[in-house]
């Protein structure tokens, strides 16, 4: 429990209240609030199960796509630096005036 909660519990003990019940109305109260807070996401029904699922997979797919994403380009950069080494090279050995002439 938490510092706040556990405060409540012991005042309302010393108020009169049994630990065991206090327990069952903090359980239920959250049992109350938990089935408030799926019911506005609209995860109450029996769909919400393959919903998630989906929503999972989804995500997944975007974080897989973005990962490819970044090394495709990765790659690109690289392969982009080598050939402009190589181009560089040729012109300073002179490969290209040989090929020209």
């Amino acid at each position: 429990m938490s510092a706040v909660l556990e405060g409540l519990v012991a005042q309302a003990e010393a108020e009169g209240a049994t630990r065991v019940t206090l327990r069952a109305l903090v359980e239920e109260a959250c049992e109350v609030g938990a089935a408030r807070a799926l019911r506005t996401l609209g995860l109450m029904d029996e769909r919400a199960g393959p919903d998630i699922f989906d929503l999972r997979q989804l995500i997944q797919g975007w974080r897989d796509a973005k990962r490819s994403a970044l090394s495709a380009a990765l790659a690109w950069a690289v392969r982009s630096a080598v050939a402009l080494f190589l181009v560089g090279l040729a012109f300073k050995m002179g490969v290209i005036e040989r090929v020209r002439g």
